[in-house]
């Protein structure tokens, strides 16, 4: 089989048939070699994508649509595990004197990069605030934006890799306003697709934007356990290239809000 039919047999699995085909490229790039068969293309490819995407999601997920916002947030391993601290977490990444000019009607959107079932998050947000997602699986995003619908939501979502850094860099020049980008539990993932990449995506949009909060788990989501991964060279370049504002763990996550230098 040729390249673009081991793409198209990797993307007839439910789980992966709504993807952006960028995405699908990269994690088919990491085993195109002659000593794979194609059989272990296809099935190395889709475990990879499995850990980057639908590890997190139940399959009740990709086709239940009316159910409660704290329902959906509980069955996406990743929301389960901040459910019951979005209060404090949103307290701490909006409590910026800046942040007052919301109350002086102007504008401010959060900008939720691999967003996941995040949106469903919106009630625990202070007023006023709009929402624009931008997620991979399309089955989200459609899922979202049926809740943003049906509660009169001030937010949408929008399908399209984050490895499409011009498109995402447009999005977020059409927003108005103040500007927050969540990039939650999204590092690890987008290293497994491509290494490095989160510095780019990081020096490019941070200027855009008033703050940029990132999140990543310290334990297991299935063990427990802390983890061992090394996340110092993020850390790092976040140290040395911007200011660093908040630095806190809530819930075995680690959040970290910054911005440029030159704001």
């Amino acid at each position: 089989m040729n390249r673009e039919e081991l793409i198209k047999k990797i993307t007839t699995k439910n789980d992966f048939s709504e993807l952006p085909k960028q995405d699908v490229e990269l994690a088919f790039n990491k085993f195109n070699r002659p000593h794979y068969s194609d059989e272990e293309k296809v099935k190395l490819t889709r475990d990879l994508l499995r850990k980057v995407f639908s590890v997190f999601t139940s399959g009740k997920l990709l086709n239940i649509k009316d159910k409660d916002c704290e329902w959906i947030l509980n069955k996406h391993i990743s929301t389960r595990e901040r459910l019951k601290f979005y209060p404090e977490v949103y307290h701490r990444i909006f409590s910026d004197s800046s942040l007052d000019k919301v109350n002086k009607r102007v504008d401010l959107t959060v900008i939720d990069l691999g967003a996941g079932v995040n949106g469903f998050s919106y009630k625990y947000f202070p007023k006023n605030i709009n929402y624009l997602g931008v997620e991979g699986m399309n089955q989200l995003v459609n899922l979202t934006n049926h809740y943003f619908n049906r509660e009169n939501i001030k937010g949408k979502v929008i399908q399209e890799s984050l490895f499409n850094l011009d498109k995402i860099k447009g999005l977020i020049l059409k927003v108005k306003g103040l500007k927050i980008l969540f990039l939650f539990k999204v590092i690890d993932s987008l290293e497994m697709l491509q290494d490095n990449y989160s510095k780019s995506l990081i020096k490019e949009l941070t200027p855009l934007v008033d703050f940029v909060v990132i999140s990543f788990a310290t334990r297991s989501l299935v063990k427990r356990e802390r983890f061992k991964v090394n996340r110092k060279w993020i850390l790092k370049f976040i140290e040395e290239n911007f200011e660093v504002l908040e630095d806190f763990e809530i819930g075995n996550e680690r959040y970290i809000k910054f911005r440029s230098r030159f704001k």
